[in-house]
């Protein structure tokens, strides 16, 4: 096992240094902004690949972030607050979330646009949440509350590996790690509850709580990578944090190819 790791480990480095020789691409992300939590994103990013752009979307003016992700070559959903529980038939449930409603317009608008040009999009924690409902999924509300469990999925420290993940055999986060079982961050009172159409679960945590997805048939349709975790704070070289970011990275730059 440790030789599988260190073989995959050397793999990412090289498709590191692969990407940093390549063309330009640009991404649009969600929010990459306002505190050192958000600038992670794009930080990390960039230690990927020495020529990516990203531009992020929060705070431009409505018009303009269309505009963004009319000519990006990726989208990137970051993480955040709450999708306003109203989008997926649970409005009573508004006192129990953060709301951002800024961000949801932006962001159900970024996806439709992005989803139409055929866009690779890579979703993270909140971003995997919205992504599931703009596909019309559902949100466990809160997890603590609503979901039988003994995991903490809001662990105190943010890049701590809190709990394991079970993965599914011939997905592509499986083609990544090459590992049925791998430990993962956890910063999250919410997570996708029903799949949205035309997904299906590629991991889990023990208690059951979907930790990503992927297309079910995905022929015809964008490149798309969506985790619960935060592989922005994984350790550096960790295949369900760097790992996946090449993988999404690469299909980029296919794409534009």
């Amino acid at each position: 096992m440790i030789m599988v790791k260190y073989i995959i480990f050397i793999f990412l480095v090289l498709s590191m240094e692969t990407i940093g020789q390549t063309t330009k691409i640009e991404l649009a992300i969600t929010k990459g902004s306002g505190s050192a939590s958000y600038e992670r994103y794009i930080a990390w990013l960039q230690s990927l690949d020495s020529n990516l752009v990203i531009h992020d979307l929060y705070g431009v003016p409505f018009a303009e972030a269309m505009q963004i992700v009319e000519k990006a070559d990726g989208l990137v959903l970051s993480g955040g607050a709450d999708v306003h529980p109203g989008r997926y038939g649970r409005e009573a449930d508004s006192s129990r979330c953060v709301i951002n409603l800024e961000r949801d317009t932006l962001e159900f608008a970024a996806i439709e646009l992005s989803l139409k040009r055929e866009l690779p999009i890579f979703a993270i924690c909140r971003g995997e949440q919205i992504l599931n409902v703009a596909l019309g999924g559902t949100l466990i509300v809160d997890i603590p509350q609503d979901h039988d469990t003994i995991i903490n999925h809001s662990c105190p420290d943010k890049f701590a590996m809190c709990h394991k993940v079970s993965i599914i055999k011939g997905s592509q986060i499986y083609e990544i790690s090459k590992e049925e079982w791998s430990e993962v961050n956890s910063s999250h009172h919410q997570a996708v509850e029903k799949l949205g159409v035309g997904l299906k679960a590629t991991s889990f945590s023990p208690d059951g709580v979907i930790e990503s997805y992927e297309w079910e048939n995905p022929s015809g349709k964008p490149y798309m990578m969506a985790v619960q975790w935060h592989p922005e704070r994984m350790p550096k070289g960790h295949a369900l944090g760097d790992g996946i970011a090449v993988k999404y990275l690469e299909e980029v730059r296919r794409r534009k190819k």
